[in-house]
């Protein structure tokens, strides 16, 4: 089939790309120049594991431009798959997607427009009667929400869980499970509506059981339980699982926080306060801030002190930040007078944190610092020979915010070592 897809950042991308993959011809159309004009040249502009070797596979099948009119030229499908951010009173920034749609020309022949995006219940009905007023009939359109993770959206594009399509008509569900034919996963029909709030609900469910293991941490820290080993515990129940259950400094990202703020904005706007994603978010927010708590229990005062950040992006195989813990941590740390290094594999912190020294490696970032606060869990990190390392700290303080190090080994090199929900020594 003949694919058409709007915007190309992390969701975009990655879609266009495993949909040539797939076979079909794909064209990806962003206003950025800049990033087309990479794209082009064979250099892809985000960090995502795979996603290199799928584009090179696909040949011609896959292009690229900033026209409207070359995008949708031949299409059968034109998925939206631009960004969605949150605004200052939470609810979602739709503006990008009402480009799209109002750029949409008129067509002859029978198209599918597919929102990919993560927009509000109720969003794929007011696209409905615009498209309606403007006399585009023959433009379907379908919810068909993306359920990737950054670090293994090639798989989770290739091998998903499910396919969820709520459409208007019947017949555009079926142009997107043709689409999907190669694709082994159950395809899940519905409507609208129930599509949409299938992604919020979906990424509330996970946040929840973030939030939920941390508070437990929290606990455990007060009463001397390791929260590691509660989690293992609770995790072997068939009824709960494994998954979501590690603990540490709250959740990031482009969807995680973006997602629970405008559930929480669409329940306040339908009358309905949702009391338990506003603590969800509550106690995602105050988690982050404990590490500075830790800091000033092992250190003091904090003004003047070396502080290294290890790890920037927001989870482990990316370079996204949007949203990470470590640009919460950098700024009470700032504002409580702390010297800031930081350090990331492929995170490119420079532009994100003013006033933080980046350094080139992590034994640059602790050669010399007061304490060390581990921020995303890269296996580099736990390949640092620590004894080392702690012979270059001016203090040898580490507070592990993902529980990634050993604490019996890093207490033995040395080190003053507070996990999160571990108990101290």
């Amino acid at each position: 089939m003949r694919v058409a897809v709007f915007g190309a950042g992390y969701v975009g991308l990655v879609t266009g790309a495993c949909f040539a993959d797939l076979g079909h011809e794909v064209v990806v159309r962003d206003v950025d120049e800049r990033k087309i004009d990479a794209l082009r040249r064979g250099e892809v502009p985000i960090h995502e594991p795979g996603l290199d070797e799928v584009i090179a596979r696909a040949g011609d099948r896959l292009r690229f431009t900033t026209e409207v009119e070359e995008a949708i030229a031949d299409a059968e499908v034109v998925y939206i798959a631009v960004g969605t951010p949150s605004t200052y009173s939470g609810d979602a920034d739709l503006s990008a997607v009402w480009t799209v749609v109002d750029e949409l020309p008129r067509i002859e022949r029978r198209i599918v427009l597919a929102m990919k995006s993560t927009v509000p219940v109720g969003t794929g009905r007011v696209i409905r009667d615009r498209l309606d007023a403007r006399g585009l009939r023959n433009v379907g359109y379908v919810s068909n929400p993306e359920f990737t993770a950054e670090g293994t959206a090639v798989r989770d594009f290739m091998q998903p869980d499910r396919i969820v399509v709520g459409a208007f008509d019947p017949l555009d569900a079926d142009a997107i499970a043709e689409l999907h034919a190669r694709i082994d996963a159950p395809f899940l029909r519905c409507d609208v509506a129930s599509a949409e709030m299938i992604k919020l609900a979906a990424n509330a469910a996970l946040v929840t059981r973030i939030s939920f293991i941390n508070e437990i941490a929290n606990v455990c820290e007060a009463t001397g339980a390791d929260v590691q080993v509660v989690a293992e515990g609770i995790g072997l129940d068939r009824r709960i699982g494994p998954a979501f259950l590690r603990a540490g400094i709250g959740f990031g990202g482009s969807c995680f926080p973006k997602d629970s703020l405008a559930l929480k904005q669409l329940a306040a706007n339908s009358g309905y306060h949702f009391q338990l994603l506003n603590a969800v978010i509550e106690v995602n927010e105050l988690q982050k801030r404990r590490v500075v708590g830790k800091l000033e229990r092992m250190l003091g005062s904090l003004r003047g002190a070396t502080i290294a950040l290890l790890g920037l992006a927001f989870k482990p195989g990316t370079d996204d930040m949007r949203e990470a813990p470590s640009l919460v941590l950098a700024g009470r740390l700032l504002a409580e007078g702390a010297h800031v290094r930081a350090w990331d594999p492929v995170a490119d912190g420079s532009r994100y944190l003013e006033g933080v020294e980046i350094a080139p490696t992590a034994l640059a970032a602790l050669e010399g610092a007061d304490a060390a606060v581990v921020v995303t869990e890269w296996p580099e990190i736990a390949e640092l020979d620590w004894g080392e390392v702690a012979k270059r700290m001016a203090r040898p303080v580490v507070v592990d915010g993902r529980n990634l190090l050993d604490p019996a080994a890093m207490r033995a090199a040395g080190f003053e070592y507070e996990g999160i929900g571990r108990a101290a020594e």
